[in-house]
């Protein structure tokens, strides 16, 4: 596989040419139902063939992104069908945008909720992206840096309940899965990786409000939210919450513990609860 790191060749190196080129179209213009999700698996399994491990520059979300579509879920999606990553979320989150916005990305992946509305927000936005796994790092890393945005920080740390050093659960057949809990012990590997408690980077960070967090981190929201909203000020609660379900993983009642502290939910889709707190 060529290498993806910064040094590797510039942006639109590795530009789809040929038949994957026009793979991509297609994937991207299936219809929506059953069939055209049917077509689009069988166009994306054969793109990927053709690609053979290498990687592909390409637009999506408003954005610029070198993309490896095989064992991340994430980027398969950005690439192939950027119409199903998480649209109903993303264009909620857009209508949040205004002066000064500040959004929280916690377990970034590879950048798409992250660069997706730093596209569409104002040059005065703060948008800080999380996430733990190196290499998936490098790759967030090199995807801000390819952008003209210049409002997206990256922080190679998991975000959890306490300051420290975490041991991080990896799925070698998708790295999105990545979590603190175990999510299959039989073929997970592992790393350490630095950890820290949410309100601590917020206030380093000199936030003086957060209109809207994103977190999917594998079962560990529960962690995070329930010491943020307990320890930090109420004018420091996010306006809005995404939050990836993970009912089986959570050792709360989160939704029961969110709504006490005044979260409605006001979307449900296949992946995502949205909160949002009255004002």
């Amino acid at each position: 596989m060529i290498e993806l790191s910064t040094n590797a060749p510039g942006w639109g190196a590795h530009a789809p040419r040929g038949a994957v080129a026009r793979l991509i179209g297609l994937t991207r213009s299936m219809p929506a139902g059953w069939l055209g999700k049917r077509l689009g698996f069988a166009f994306r399994k054969l793109a990927i063939l053709l690609l053979d491990g290498r990687p592909v520059d390409a637009e999506s979300l408003g954005a610029r992104f070198r993309l490896a579509p095989y064992n991340n879920v994430c980027e398969k999606r950005i690439l192939f069908a950027p119409q199903d990553f998480d649209a109903a979320e993303r264009g909620y989150l857009a209508g949040l945008i205004g002066e000064r916005f500040t959004f929280l990305d916690i377990g970034a992946n590879i950048g798409g909720y992250a660069l997706a509305l730093a596209a569409r927000a104002g040059s005065d936005a703060r948008i800080l992206a999380f996430e733990p796994q190196p290499d998936v790092f490098d790759r967030l890393i090199f995807n801000i840096g390819i952008n003209p945005f210049g409002t997206v920080k990256a922080m190679a740390l998991a975000v959890a309940d306490r300051d420290g050093e975490l041991t991080l659960f990896l799925d070698p057949a998708n790295q999105g899965e990545a979590s603190v809990k175990i999510v299959n012990q039989d073929r997970a590997g592992r790393v350490r990786v630095p950890a820290r408690a949410l309100l601590g980077i917020v206030e380093d960070e000199g936030l003086d409000h957060i209109d809207a967090m994103k977190l999917d981190v594998e079962g560990a929201e529960d962690i995070i939210l329930q010491r943020f909203l307990t320890d930090a000020p109420a004018s420091l609660w996010p306006r809005a919450i995404v939050l990836e379900k993970g009912e089986s993983r959570w050792s709360i009642d989160l939704l029961g513990f969110l709504a006490s502290r005044g979260y409605r939910r006001v979307m449900e889709t296949r992946n995502n609860h949205v909160l949002e707190r009255a004002p």
